[in-house]
């Protein structure tokens, strides 16, 4: 997994886990209706936001990924009746895992992102590659394994 080039060097990357039937329409209507967010997003499809691994979360900040946002599944869960529960212990040892390696926790942010949720979705676009600009990307030290 690559993230795509960047516009300019200072513009921040976030990989967006979405989920296949809850946040990804949302997120398919923000595109349609041409709302504005960072064009250095990329979207990966999963089925259940509580199936992520922590270190895919890491692999992804080191692979060179400035962020990682989860739109969560939240209550709206088709699979698992405890995925809110589920999902934020994922985030949680994610956190843990990119401490222990050096990175910043605040690189990973989750917020359910429903169907219906184009504007939300854009707007927490907009706020986190605006956090994570302030953050300047990953220690060039820790980045692709080096």
């Amino acid at each position: 997994m690559s993230p795509p080039p960047a516009s300019r060097a200072a513009d921040p990357r976030i990989l967006v886990f979405s989920t296949n039937t809850i946040s990804d329409p949302g997120i398919d209507l923000a595109g349609s209706a041409h709302m504005h967010y960072p064009v250095s997003t990329v979207v990966i499809a999963v089925p259940c936001s509580s199936g992520i691994k922590p270190s895919w979360i890491l692999h992804a900040v080191e692979a060179g990924f400035n962020g990682v946002f989860i739109a969560a599944d939240g209550s709206d869960c088709a699979y698992v009746p405890d995925c809110t529960a589920r999902t934020g212990r994922v985030v949680e040892a994610a956190q843990q895992l990119l401490r222990g390696h050096g990175h910043d926790p605040r690189r990973l942010r989750m917020a359910a992102v429903c169907s219906v949720c184009a504007e939300s979705f854009a707007s927490h676009m907009e706020k986190f590659h605006a956090a994570l600009a302030t953050l300047g990307p990953a220690p060039e030290g820790l980045r692709d394994g080096r």
